[in-house]
């Protein structure tokens, strides 16, 4: 009796022992996940504020053919912010695509690092664009669609000298899914449209499926390139919670026909920042009925 009550108790130890180490590693794995989304978060924001983030943007201004005057004040077709201190920059002669700075005499500017009076820019559709810089302000050539304008950035911007933290949902494990990925024999160009009223031509290689609340839902990513799925959405707490016209979501590429969707990493586009970003939209069937309370809020400016 005595033995069988010794093995009795030395059972149920291992049964607490066991649901003990249990309960403690799923702390810790839990414990992990959150610190990992808190350290995303905490350079979601460093990026935003660095001296390139999108805070720092301060205009953009479409060129026209022919000469397009830069400098300090309304009478300029790009005009710099009034930390630029000598009225006149320079000018831009545009033509067919073709962009040439010609800087004012007496103008210190900087082109890609090097001391510049003229130089060709080269836009951001090739690559890396040419940077222009003259004080706190850098400014360089984009492409959108069929137009070209300059971006300008101030680093001693008033969006980035009054930034306030970034809000976001209580972090949830539960929001991040599994989602099937049912590829398309071969990635199809779809129509993303943009905040400039266009659209911009974007590759899809298949589309998205997973269950959430119960429900199941479908989002057609795009590939910007390396494999990684850029998705475009908008759900029902973009009424009154998250940013109006939607949010990105990046997910790593897909393994065996499945991803890891993690709506705790959802994001403010940059257009939620600053009115001169060219953020695409929501494609199609982008739009989910149901309100996603997790990753980014709305940004309180």
């Amino acid at each position: 009796m005595m033995s069988s009550g010794k093995g009795h108790v030395e059972k149920c130890f291992g049964i607490f022992l066991t649901i003990l180490l249990g309960a403690l590693t799923s702390g810790g794995a839990e414990t992990d996940y959150f610190r990992t989304i808190e350290k995303w978060r905490s350079d979601q924001e460093a990026n935003l504020k660095k001296e390139t983030g999108w805070l720092t943007v301060a205009g953009l201004f479409w060129l026209k053919d022919g000469i397009n005057t830069v400098g300090a004040g309304e009478k300029f077709d790009v005009r710099l912010t009034d930390n630029f201190k000598q009225g006149k920059f320079g000018e831009i002669d545009f033509k067919n695509g073709k962009a040439v700075l010609n800087v004012e005499k007496g103008v210190e500017a900087q082109g890609d690092g090097k001391s510049v009076s003229m130089i060709e820019l080269v836009s951001d559709e090739k690559g890396k664009p040419t940077e222009i810089r003259t004080g706190t302000q850098t400014f360089y050539l984009i492409k959108r669609e069929d137009r070209f304008g300059i971006r300008l950035k101030d680093s001693n911007s008033e969006a980035r000298r009054n930034f306030k933290e970034l809000h976001w949902f209580p972090i949830d494990e539960a929001w991040k899914v599994i989602a099937r990925f049912e590829a398309f024999p071969e990635p199809k160009e779809i129509a993303v449209p943009n905040v400039l009223g266009g659209n911009f031509k974007m590759k899809s290689p298949g589309m998205l499926k997973f269950s959430l609340k119960g429900k199941e839902y479908s989002l057609q990513p795009v590939d910007e390139g390396d494999g990684t799925l850029f998705i475009i959405f908008r759900d029902k707490s973009s009424e009154n919670e998250t940013y109006k016209s939607g949010r990105f979501l990046y997910a790593d590429r897909p393994v065996k026909g499945e991803a890891v969707l993690d709506f705790n990493k959802a994001e403010n586009p940059p257009c939620a920042f600053t009115p001169f970003a060219t953020c695409p939209l929501p494609p199609p069937g982008n739009s989910l009925d149901l309100e996603i309370k997790a990753g980014e809020k709305r940004y309180d400016h």
